[in-house]
């Protein structure tokens, strides 16, 4: 396996990306529209891939 780093992003930093506030996040997990997210040592954290993903797949449906 390669030697790669993970960054991972709390909650208001992902917020921050998706210019939404952390209560409008905290929606969008309640609702299951949030980018993938786990539970670690009791924090709500997002690997940068998978908000970098989420925005990605953002712009391809809008230009389908």
């Amino acid at each position: 396996m390669a030697n790669q780093t993970l960054t991972l992003l709390t909650l208001d930093e992902t917020a921050a990306r998706l210019r939404k506030s952390p209560a409008q996040l905290r929606w969008m997990l309640h609702q299951g529209t949030a980018p993938r997210s786990a539970k670690i040592a009791g924090r709500r954290l997002f690997r940068e891939s998978d908000v970098n993903e989420y925005i990605n797949q953002a712009f391809e449906q809008s230009a389908a």
